[in-house]
């Protein structure tokens, strides 16, 4: 798996499977972009403890980085960074959020070491296509939003339908099935808990995060699809940009 598609896969933004379909070459500056993009991911998730055996979301983001063929040496830098371990600049996680046209809503996640210059390009890229920053964060909703692929639940021999009554009396928020695999909403507090359990069953968790989760979605023409592609392409392309979350329906 290249290292660009590995951060499709990562980020959810526009789509619960972030299936972009735009191919570029990867050459090593665009690498380099990437495996820093990577690496303050894996940050991120070390502050929560940096041992992947007991952190889902430092595992699957570990499993990201190499399947991208991100350096071992890297990937321990960053999460000894995240535990304090080592010195520098401290990555930040901040979030912008506002109005692209034709009225979408989106919240950028930025994970960064200088949010005055994530800040700026950030609201550049807003109002480069016709954007502007504005609050909208009310129609969003905090979950842990877990994924797990279908080959993955093929390959255990599970019972999807089985599964979702036993995750239901878990205590889980929404079970959805899809071509791509299941995602399963939780309650923020519980996302550890219940990749946990999933991962008890054999399975291999795909992505564990907490998300913003739209509560009214909207449609958009097939014009403003392809206008709505190009920003989210600029997003992914942005080292400090780890995920944006939409009102998009899929």
């Amino acid at each position: 798996m290249s290292a660009e598609r590995a951060v499709k896969e990562f980020m959810s933004g526009h789509s619960k499977w972030a299936t972009t379909h735009r191919q570029k070459e990867l050459v090593d500056a665009k690498r380099g972009a990437i495996f820093t993009k990577l690496g303050n991911i894996i940050t991120i998730a070390a502050r929560h403890g940096g041992d992947p055996a007991s952190n889902p979301s430092l595992r699957a983001a570990v499993d990201k980085a190499r399947s991208s063929n991100m350096p071992k040496d890297n990937i321990d830098r960053a999460i000894k960074k995240g535990t304090g371990e080592l010195g520098g600049e401290i990555v930040e996680e901040l979030f912008y959020e506002g109005i692209v046209p034709p009225g979408a809503q989106i919240i950028v996640k930025c994970l960064t070491d200088n949010k005055n210059r994530s800040g700026a390009t950030v609201r550049h890229l807003f109002t480069k296509n016709g954007g502007a920053f504005s609050a909208v964060m009310w129609n969003f909703t905090q979950f842990g939003v877990i994924r797990i692929a279908i080959e993955d639940l093929k390959e255990k021999k599970i019972n999807i339908d089985d599964l979702e009554l036993e995750l239901i009396d878990s205590g889980i928020s929404d079970f959805q099935k899809e071509a791509e695999g299941v995602t399963i909403y939780t309650e923020v507090k519980d996302l550890h808990k219940i990749s946990a359990s999933l991962e008890a069953k054999g399975l291999k968790i795909m992505s564990a995060e907490i998300e913003y989760v739209p509560k009214e979605k909207v449609e958009l023409a097939d014009g403003d699809k392809e206008k709505f592609e190009k920003i989210l392409e600029a997003l992914e392309d942005n080292e400090d940009v780890s995920d944006y979350y939409t009102n998009l329906a899929d």
